[in-house]
């Protein structure tokens, strides 16, 4: 009981602190938990979800820090213990719509049949709209992966591999109140086309108060060298703070 009262809370419980980067703000920092339960006499199953970002701008760098885990469970049974950590820099994003990026990133995913991925590469990105209520950005590059996984035929698959990566991203805000976000990647492999990875995150905020707004988010996942996928829904409240 204690433990459904607790996911309850965090479902209902989503918090965000950052500031705006500005010639004394440096430092972005974002926690939010959200997720979804559903008990019944015959039935219980809930997801949990976590995320930590941690951003620093300085003159030409931007750095991104990032991790996230998903838990889940269904009649007891595990579905979904998945985490996620993520780093990347951006190279003179501020100054110019062209500019340069570089990441690693480092997955374990029982959902998707995933006991360890890095993804580590660069390559260039460009601001097609960059303004205060309208961004649309592309960014394309190629990376170097490393997989220890469940391949389609249940056995263990260890390999390396280059892939490209291809993202679009886009944040939309109308007057303040109606906000809608989205980052969207597809990374084919290099060496054969049929092995490719789709990962789609989409949200849209109502905002109640200035500090207070109501969001939902869906995120899909598909990794075709397993031949599984993930669609995860979930909503519930964020409060925001401006430091």
């Amino acid at each position: 009981m204690l433990r459904l009262i607790v996911f309850i809370a965090l479902f209902f419980f989503s918090v965000s602190s950052y500031a705006q980067f500005s010639d004394t703000v440096h430092y972005y920092l974002r926690y939010s938990s959200t997720g979804i339960i559903n008990h019944t006499n015959d039935a219980s199953s809930y997801v949990l979800t976590n995320s930590l970002n941690f951003n620093t701008k300085k003159k030409n760098v931007v750095i991104n820090t990032s991790a996230s885990w998903v838990y889940g469970e269904l009649q007891n049974t595990l579905t979904n213990n998945d985490f996620t950590a993520h780093g990347d820099v951006d190279f003179y994003k501020g100054t110019h719509k062209l500019y340069g990026w570089a990441l690693i990133t480092f997955d374990k995913s029982y959902s998707l049949k995933i006991n360890s991925r890095i993804q580590a590469g660069a390559g260039l990105a460009y601001n097609f709209i960059d303004s205060p209520y309208l961004r649309i950005n592309v960014s394309d590059g190629f990376l170097y992966e490393k997989g220890d996984i469940v391949d389609a035929e249940q056995c263990r698959d260890i390999y390396q591999m280059p892939r490209n990566s291809f993202r679009l991203k886009y944040h939309w805000s109308l007057k303040d109140r109606l906000i809608i976000d989205g980052t969207h990647f597809i990374q084919p492999s290099l060496l054969n086309i049929d092995d490719y990875i789709i990962q789609s995150w989409s949200s849209i905020g109502v905002k109640l108060r200035k500090w207070l707004s109501i969001t939902a988010s869906v995120s899909y996942n598909k990794v075709n060298r397993t031949g599984r996928e993930t669609l995860l829904i979930t909503y519930g409240l964020a409060v925001e703070k401006y430091f």
